[in-house]
């Protein structure tokens, strides 16, 4: 819609940057490294690799599209403008309802970390006040929001920091728990990696920026680039730390396996330093997931596919103040009752779904058609490795939402 009021660019490489980088290091190292070590053991470093191999093919997808469509709505857009209306419509379901589930899991890893012994349903409640707070944050306008980020992301990292000298200078490493075999299962490492997949996700944030960035032609592509490599760094040397202090089975039965890394080491009382960190971490995560579901969100009603209330710009904040409720509403009910490995599988699955569309889109720009192919396969195999419940609870979301498109369609011929 051309006449549609549009957001600012107010946000440089830096804050695109950080935006990424708040999204991918509270999702990944806080969540998803226990039960992708369940499933490949020590096997879950090949799975890194396979997860970041996949995630840098999507990433140059991404980039590429940014660069020229650079809209609010991501692959939302990228897909409409390239495939059809029906395969943008389906990526903006997928992507919503995916990362809706991981704004769950973000508020729930809060909990984890603050109170682990709290019981339901306080949990729940505890976790729906956190999203409650952060829809706030976010609501008061997107440069806050980067700002916020900003000073998350670098307590997050000096937190890892810490959890990593904790293990080499206070802990019992030993290079035999890293090379131990404890799963074989060459598929084990491939759903590990379907899991740990659900860590990279988070650069595809500065893409839906794409509105709200300042020369979105040179600052999109860098900025996914340069978040991309940081958190690959950061997420190998607290992989290696933790299984050389605990070993693959420990450290996949810990629902909080980093603070409970520095427990085992001669540093144990400074513990809860790390249990504050996962907190920040998580909701820096939450804060820039709330940003960019609302504003996939925003695309769709824009084009009609949501109710159009929801594409109404804050005359003020300039944010899609209704997108920004509704969808903090939605999560706060879902982290009720939602179960947090469960939530994982789910949203990876969904977002491969997303990247997937994003690699064909890719595909049909002519020149470089190598990464979206490998991409493309990648995102396939990934997804049907997960977890057989996440697989089905992924395809009935999905053809719900292709129901919703085409009943929608009909009707409107109709008229």
């Amino acid at each position: 819609m051309p006449s549609a009021p549009r957001l600012r660019r107010t946000l440089d490489t830096g804050d695109a940057v950080l935006v990424g980088l708040g999204s991918m290091i509270g999702a990944g190292v806080f969540t998803a490294l226990a039960p992708a070590a369940s499933a490949a053991g020590t096997g879950v470093l090949l799975a890194l690799a396979l997860a970041a191999l996949v995630a840098y093919c999507n990433a140059t997808a991404s980039a590429r599209l940014a660069i020229r469509y650079p809209d609010a709505g991501g692959t939302y857009v990228y897909g409409r403008e390239r495939l059809g209306a029906f395969w943008g419509y389906l990526a903006g379901w997928g992507f919503v309802v995916g990362k809706v589930a991981s704004c769950a899991a973000m508020a729930l890893t809060v909990v984890t970390y603050a109170a682990p012994q709290l019981p339901q349903p306080w949990r729940g409640l505890v976790a729906a006040g956190v999203v409650a707070v952060l829809t706030g944050v976010n609501y008061a306008g997107v440069r806050k929001s980067a700002l916020a980020t900003r000073l998350l992301v670098a307590f997050s990292l000096l937190v890892l920091g810490f959890v990593v000298l904790a293990v080499v200078v206070g802990g019992d490493v030993s290079a035999a728990r890293v090379s131990a075999t404890t799963a074989a299962d060459p598929w084990g490492v491939v759903e590990a990696a379907g899991l740990l997949f659900f860590a990279f996700a988070g650069y595809a944030r500065i893409a839906t920026l794409g509105e709200e960035v300042r020369d979105p032609r040179r600052t999109i592509p860098r900025a996914i680039r340069t978040a991309l490599a940081i958190v690959l760094a950061v997420y190998l040397v607290l992989t290696l730390a933790m299984l050389a202090q605990l070993g693959a089975a420990s450290l996949a039965s810990q629902p909080d396996p980093l603070a409970h890394a520095v427990e085992t080491t001669s540093w144990a009382a400074l513990a809860p330093v790390v249990r504050v960190g996962a907190v920040v971490a998580a909701c820096g995560a939450l804060l820039t997931l709330l940003l960019g579901v609302s504003r996939t969100v925003l695309a769709m009603s824009r084009d009609g596919h949501l109710p159009r209330t929801l594409s109404t710009v804050h005359p003020r904040h300039r944010v899609p103040r209704h997108a920004e409720l509704v969808v903090g509403a939605v999560v706060a009910v879902l982290a009720t009752t939602a179960d947090l490995r469960g939530v994982i599988g789910f949203s990876s699955f969904a977002v491969l779904v997303y990247y997937a569309i994003a690699n064909v889109s890719a595909w049909t720009l002519g020149a470089g058609r190598l990464l979206p192919v490998v991409g493309l396969l990648g995102c396939v195999v990934l997804a049907v490795a997960l977890p057989w419940t996440s697989v089905l609870s992924g395809v009935a979301v999905l053809a719900v939402g292709a129901a919703v498109y085409g009943c929608r369609t009909v009707l409107s011929r109709r008229r």
